[in-house]
């Protein structure tokens, strides 16, 4: 997997001697630097400004996992623990009270992609394409599988099938009992693609899931059928680097929609029954959305957070004030949005006019991943391999 932090020139190396496998980037403002005679240059990220902090943001717990290497992973709780993992196969159960391990095992692997929760299992993938299952309560290994490339994305759980992405374009449904494969979905990747941003969402026997090309597909969870396949946005431009345009993160679901951003593209809210179009707008994000009872919120592509209103799509209010400082995906919390940046400060903000409330900061290390709701408050994990758990007063 590769990251929006990657330079251009990465991208295409990456392109030619990886067979199609893409990066992207923030790093510069211009790419001519690497394919014309200009120097490309170095964008710096904003300054914190000082504000009057109107709640208190405080740490809860923190915890450490193995470090992430080149790869994201996401922490998942399920009320009373929180599972976390990291690149050189540790894996761990956390106490969402107090941060203390319940069990934590050496998978004995190097891990791509983690961590999945459901039907009693926690499970990670690994870069030569391992699922491995290990049981929640205890951490012993139920079993493991071997798909036809590095796991690319957290598992999902779903209507009794365990779902997972994997980097050559396929989605696999497997029996949580053995790991035994009951259906595949494929599709074929273009020539330039993001990497390490395919996330999955899983609601009512469908999965969702973005594409290159800046597609949206619901998947019966039950045996791989398509339901249907909308478009989020279409390429633009002459050059395959211009027409980049994949989905990115992992869609955001509620009763009636499932919304999508793309980078190079929209943000797009879809009827979930039908994949009708609801509303969409120009914008371009290289790591994801979120979403609530009231907005959809988009981190952009110049790291500026977007509240768009869930039903017109109108831009109720934008924060600029963190532009290029990598920002995570936004996690709608209470009364606040919550991101986090390459320096691992938390920011807290306003869900009434993107305000700043509060700040506070993990352990240093990059925060890549969506913060993580865990019920009361929520967590980072760094790729320093930090876990910290906060609550907001």
């Amino acid at each position: 997997m590769s990251f929006r932090f990657a330079t251009f020139a990465a991208l295409m190396l990456s392109a030619s001697l990886l067979g199609g496998c893409g990066m992207l980037g923030k790093t510069t403002d211009t790419v001519s630097g690497w394919f014309g005679s200009g120097k490309a240059k170095t964008i710096l990220p904003a300054p914190l400004t000082e504000f009057k902090e109107s709640a208190q943001l405080s740490r809860a717990w923190s915890a450490s996992v193995a470090e992430a290497g080149r790869f994201v992973f996401t922490p998942v709780a399920d009320g009373e623990a929180v599972f976390v993992a990291g690149e050189s196969g540790k894996v761990a159960r956390l106490n969402v009270q107090g941060g203390n391990d319940v069990w934590r095992v050496d998978t004995g692997k190097s891990l791509s992609a983690g961590v999945g929760a459901g039907a009693g299992l926690v499970l990670v993938g690994g870069s030569k394409g391992e699922l491995i299952a290990l049981d929640a309560a205890t951490g012993a290994k139920r079993w493991e599988v071997t798909l036809s490339s590095e796991v690319s994305s957290a598992p999902v759980v779903a209507r009794d099938m365990i779902i997972v992405r994997t980097g050559d374009g396929r989605i696999v449904g497997l029996n949580p009992a053995d790991g035994s494969r009951q259906w595949l979905y494929v599709r074929q990747l273009p020539a330039l693609t993001l990497q390490g941003t395919e996330a999955m969402a899983a609601g009512e026997g469908a999965v969702y899931a973005g594409f290159s090309g800046g597609k949206l597909a619901a998947i019966s969870a039950a045996n791989g059928v398509q339901f249907w396949e909308s478009t989020v946005s279409l390429p633009k431009g002459a050059t395959e680097l211009e027409r980049v345009t994949d989905v990115v993160g992992r869609p955001a679901l509620d009763d009636r929609r499932v919304c999508a951003v793309a980078y190079q593209g929209r943000v797009a809210c879809f009827d979930r029954s039908k994949g009708t179009l609801i509303w969409a707008r120009d914008t371009s994000s290289s790591v994801g959305l979120g979403m609530d009872d009231q907005y959809v919120y988009v981190t952009d592509a110049k790291d500026a957070v977007t509240a768009y209103d869930k039903e017109t799509g109108r831009a109720a209010w934008r924060q600029d004030k963190l532009a290029n400082r990598r920002l995570t995906a936004p996690l709608p919390v209470g009364k606040q949005v919550v991101v986090a940046d390459f320096e691992g400060y938390v920011h807290v903000l306003s869900k009434e006019d993107g305000s700043f409330v509060a700040r506070a900061k993990a352990d240093g290390g990059e925060a890549r991943a969506m913060p993580v709701d865990i019920g009361p408050g929520f967590a980072v994990q760094t790729a320093k391999g930090g876990v910290a758990a906060f609550k907001l007063n």
